[in-house]
């Protein structure tokens, strides 16, 4: 419960340190788990203290046990083991430290382990996190590769020597972490944030050489699986061997087998590339001399055609014919013309011989009453009536005395 001080009435240091130990005491024991970081047999001691330390975060926390407890498992119990402890939480009020008193320790196996394993791989991927989807795609040529490893390590040698050996001008950023034991995560999830965070880095890195499960399990750490699947730089995961597959591997834009493949997977060879090249450019060189000359052949073909190499020969050809075929159809049209004039002179020959102007001309003539009527019968005009009468050259007027004959004219019009 909440204690009620002020700055007049102020609680005493030893009071304070006394109040967290009751606190502490009312949790009773509890199980734990860590991995041995430090620790301390003095010879002759009944006493064995060991410092128990999360490998996720930076949090450790003091054991003490008797000695019966840590022989009991001191075969297989060393530093960066992982162990569980059944331990009561204890406040050493003089100096205001914290720690366990361990009743009872349990080295953790590797087939639990692997067990833990398998279901935080599950869990993981049941959020998405290892989905393909998600992975992004390496640089063709990155200018600057940020490089996770050991110090002085064999992967270390191996990706940079290999690397450059590929492309000569390749940089890399490097940062050297612990990559096992209980550092190791919290300085390879710093050492992949920086790196992340930077611009000019285009893939990073990660890379160790093979170790046993215990020796990888921070590479299968829930920490470090989610601060990768956050980068937004691809990630190249280059853990152990073969075999080695911790949860890196499946977060990772990329997985190399070996510190050696991941270098030949992150850079191009220019060895290659330039063989890649002069193979394009010759291809290209033979594909272009290829068209030239079959659009060659095709203009020969076509100019070794008749009609391209003498032009006017289909025309000379043709001459002769149109020639011909130009007189007959003279011949034929003048035949034609001449019968038509033929027919048209004796046509008209025949309507002048029967046109009434003819008949006129031999000597007769034409009566016509005053409204135009031609007289036909001498009942059909009357005495004293003039006439019209018209001649081949004229025409005059008659005035007719009787019905039956014209016995004077008056006068003569033409």
């Amino acid at each position: 419960m909440a204690v009620n001080t002020s700055p007049d009435t102020p609680l005493p240091v030893g009071e304070v340190s006394r109040m967290i130990g009751g606190w502490i005491d009312r949790l009773g024991a509890v199980w734990v788990e860590g991995q041995i970081t430090q620790l301390s047999r003095r010879p002759g001691a009944g006493v064995v203290f060991l410092t128990l330390r999360d490998p996720s975060h930076d949090i450790s926390v003091g054991v003490t046990c008797y000695r019966q407890v840590f022989d009991a498992v001191a075969d297989v119990v060393g530093e960066g083991a992982r162990v569980v402890v059944l331990a009561k939480p204890e406040w050493y009020a003089p100096r205001g430290q914290l720690s366990l008193r361990a009743a009872e320790i349990r080295p953790v196996g590797v087939g639990e382990l692997l067990a833990r394993l398998e279901q935080l791989k599950k869990t993981l991927a049941a959020e998405g996190l290892f989905a393909p989807e998600r992975k992004k795609p390496l640089p063709f040529l990155p200018q600057l590769i940020g490089l996770v490893c050991g110090r002085a390590s064999a992967a270390e040698r191996d990706v940079l020597e290999n690397a450059r050996h590929r492309w000569p001008a390749v940089r890399f950023e490097v940062r050297n972490v612990a990559v096992q034991g209980v550092h190791a995560v919290p300085q390879v999830v710093q050492a992949v944030k920086e790196l992340d965070a930077r611009e000019d880095v285009d893939v990073i890195v990660v890379a160790r050489g093979g170790g046993s499960v215990e020796d990888l399990l921070p590479f299968s750490d829930e920490q470090l699986v989610r601060a990768v699947a956050q980068c937004r730089t691809p990630v190249v995961s280059a853990i152990g061997h073969e075999p080695d597959n911790p949860l890196l591997d499946h977060v990772a834009d990329l997985r190399a087998s070996t510190p050696t493949d991941a270098a030949k997977k992150v850079v191009p060879d220019v060895g290659e590339e330039f063989e890649r090249v002069r193979m394009l450019r010759d291809r290209a060189r033979r594909c272009a001399h290829a068209a030239v000359e079959r659009e060659e052949r095709g203009l020969a073909h076509a100019l070794a055609r008749p009609s391209m190499e003498d032009p006017h020969r289909m025309l000379d050809e043709r001459a002769d014919h149109v020639a011909s075929l130009l007189d007959r159809g003279r011949r034929t049209l003048g035949h034609l013309l001449d019968r038509a004039d033929s027919e048209l002179t004796h046509t008209h020959a025949r309507v002048v011989a029967l046109s009434p102007a003819a008949t006129l001309r031999r000597g007769y003539a034409v009566l016509q009453q005053a409204d135009g009527h031609v007289v036909r019968d001498p009942a059909g005009v009357a005495a004293g009536e003039t006439l019209r009468a018209r001649v081949a050259e004229g025409e005059f007027t008659v005035r007719v005395d009787a019905v039956d004959a014209v016995d004077a004219v008056d006068a003569v019009d033409v």
